[in-house]
């Protein structure tokens, strides 16, 4: 096999650009998940903390859940 055999097969060859596309794709869902989870952090924050004050405010100080 020469180098100029070798070489335009090199040239020819996708499979590379193909993982680069899986890598992209990737990192896109995972920027994806990212956003949509700082999203919704401050609801579920919220949602814990109503929760919270409902269970405590019936509850004498202290709190010892009896």
């Amino acid at each position: 096999m020469t180098i100029r055999h070798y070489l335009s097969n090199l040239l020819r060859d996708e499979a590379g650009a193909a993982g680069v596309e899986y890598g992209i794709l990737v990192a896109a869902i995972a920027a994806g998940i990212v956003v949509a989870a700082f999203s919704i952090g401050d609801s579920v924050q919220g949602a814990f903390e109503y929760t919270d004050g409902q269970i405590t405010s019936g509850c004498g100080s202290p709190c010892t859940g009896s």
